[in-house]
């Protein structure tokens, strides 16, 4: 019985996957790219290679847990917040919703998302689902692995970057119950709040209880409603955040 319903999951998954477009929305990561200031460079050594005769390849990473397209749990700023071994697999399969300003973003690079945003995509589309992951497409991913054209600071040092609104992110999460979120900038927050060293929207989503993705591409091939995102990630113990691979099928 057991053979019987495993082989008619599995073939009722490949019925509805066919067809069907998968994009991946993760960046690969490696050393001298863009990341938070504060953090050091990836460092990698090859411990052993083939290309030197040894028997296999292996190599050794040294990163932060917050690199390239990264998840972070609640722990990252909640004390006592879920880990990444706590957040259940079943949690990694949502509904994939796209809000996109990136029209605005292209002559405001200071743009954030409305709650005019919110009501004319559902309008279109109806009610945001519980439970969904809701991406922030602003283009913003066009510009990696440019260091400085994502940072894109003035000639004072503050970063013009877009970010989330606080009004958004409180109907997602507390009014429209979505599981998680996820951009394409560096931070929750507009380059120029972090240029303050103000993290307040990244602390809100996160003392929500619900985790995200930061550095997210591909966004702009993806349509608005409709599609499914898968985002998993390495299972540290206790861990407080680490590179994620995420797709998207549509």
């Amino acid at each position: 019985m057991t053979d019987t319903l495993t082989t008619s999951l599995w073939e009722g998954l490949q019925q509805v996957l066919a067809g069907r477009r998968f994009v991946d929305l993760t960046h690969a990561f490696h050393p001298g790219q863009p990341h938070f200031a504060a953090f050091p460079d990836e460092e990698r050594e090859a411990l052993f290679d083939l290309e030197k005769g040894d028997g296999f390849t292996a190599h050794r990473y040294s990163i932060v847990g917050q690199w390239g397209t990264h998840v972070d749990p609640p722990s990252h700023f909640i004390r006592g917040g879920r880990t990444l071994d706590r957040i259940p697999v079943q949690e990694m399969i949502l509904p994939l919703v796209v809000l996109d300003i990136s029209h605005r973003v292209a002559n405001d690079p200071d743009a954030t998302p409305t709650l005019q945003d919110v009501h004319n995509w559902e309008s279109r589309n109806g009610t945001i689902p519980a439970g969904s992951f809701v991406a922030l497409r602003t283009g913003w991913s066009r510009r990696w692995p440019d260091v400085d054209a994502m940072a894109n600071r003035d000639a004072d040092g503050l970063s013009h970057t877009p970010g989330w609104s606080r009004e958004v992110l409180a109907l997602l999460l507390n009014e429209r119950s979505v599981a998680a979120v996820g951009h394409e900038q560096t931070d929750t927050d507009t380059g120029l709040a972090t240029s303050r060293q103000d993290f307040s929207l990244e602390t809100f989503v996160l003392e929500q209880d619900r985790w995200q993705i930061e550095l997210l591409a591909n966004l702009d091939g993806l349509p608005e409603a409709g599609a499914a995102v898968v985002a998993t990630w390495a299972k540290p113990l206790e861990g407080s955040g680490f590179p994620a691979r995420v797709f998207a099928i549509c």
